[in-house]
């Protein structure tokens, strides 16, 4: 499947955003949130399952929803209350399991969108 992200832009701490991941085939996979900064390594974000069971990863938690539409082809992440570290580009990342399989390994997604940047200032 291919995967288009978009929503990302320039927000002030506390703010928020939504991000859209556009799949250009049904599927009822994992799907999942990666992001990275300049810098760093690939952090995982947030996943969803086929089932709509839901995990996040510890810096985000409380702050972020992900959420899916399979109706649509959709995959959302609505960030709340963003603060300057969560400045990164964001992808969308596909697995092709109903059910996340080892969610945080970045190696167990075999489609990923292209990414859009999140910057957050002070």
């Amino acid at each position: 499947v291919q995967l288009v992200e978009s929503g990302g832009g320039s927000v002030q701490a506390g703010g928020s955003l939504r991000l859209s991941c556009t799949v250009s085939a049904n599927n009822n996979y994992c799907m999942a949130w990666f992001r990275q900064a300049p810098g760093k390594g690939r952090e995982e974000v947030a996943a969803i399952g086929g089932d709509r069971s839901t995990t996040y990863g510890d810096s985000v938690k409380g702050r972020f929803t992900i959420s899916r539409d399979n109706v649509k082809n959709t995959l959302y992440l609505q960030m709340d209350n963003l603060r300057p570290e969560d400045t990164a580009m964001y992808y969308c990342a596909a697995q092709t399991y109903h059910f996340c399989y080892r969610w945080t390994d970045d190696y167990q997604y075999n489609s990923w969108g292209q990414g859009t940047q999140v910057t957050v200032s002070s």
